[in-house]
């Protein structure tokens, strides 16, 4: 008889607003706040519960880096996020120029 198969865990992709909250070590009311200023998307429910992609917690991440780092307001930071990705799609844009 051989071993059963041991198959990966599947990876979460979405979490609910608390376990986002617990994964990304803030309170669920600074997540409504990081909603409400457009820091990070939320994809309500049917019965209103947001849930968030998993790879919301690296934007989390670094926002807490900007504002406890750098000590910017959540305006600010929002700025910051928008020039990081515009620096991104730029490099993305000039790697496949020269390619």
């Amino acid at each position: 008889m051989s071993a059963p198969t041991r198959y990966p865990p599947a990876r979460v992709s979405r979490y609910r607003l608390d376990a986002f909250a617990a994964r990304a070590g803030l309170h669920p009311d600074m997540l409504h706040r990081f909603v409400a200023l457009g820091l990070v998307d939320a994809h309500p429910d049917p019965g209103g519960q947001l849930w968030f992609d998993a790879a919301d917690l690296a934007t989390v991440a670094r926002i807490r880096r900007l504002h406890n780092d750098l000590s910017l307001n959540y305006a600010a930071i929002g700025l910051v996020l928008d020039l990081l990705d515009e620096i991104e799609r730029l490099r993305a844009l000039a790697r496949w120029s020269r390619s």
